[in-house]
């Protein structure tokens, strides 16, 4: 089975999956090679999480920013 590449993937399967190989990894059943590669595709899909935290980060900042002030926020009146 081919994994996808972790740019390609969204951001809860990717952590999904390095909570997967975390486990494995403490388990401590793997081969070194196994472990390795493991550890490589963690690291993967740690690099590939943090960019897309960081551009979730940069849109909160964007919309928060648009017109240098938020509305402000009200609840809708009951009639």
């Amino acid at each position: 089975m081919a994994t996808k590449k972790p740019e390609n993937m969204d951001f809860e399967s990717a952590l999904a999956e390095l909570e997967n190989l975390v486990n494995q990894l403490e388990e401590g059943d793997l081969s070194l090679e196994l472990s390795l590669k493991s550890f490589e595709r963690g690291v993967q899909l740690v690099r590939a999480g943090q960019q897309r935290l960081s551009q979730a980060e940069q849109q909160v900042q964007i919309l928060l920013h648009q017109n240098d002030e938020l509305a402000p926020f009200a609840l809708p009146e009951e009639q």
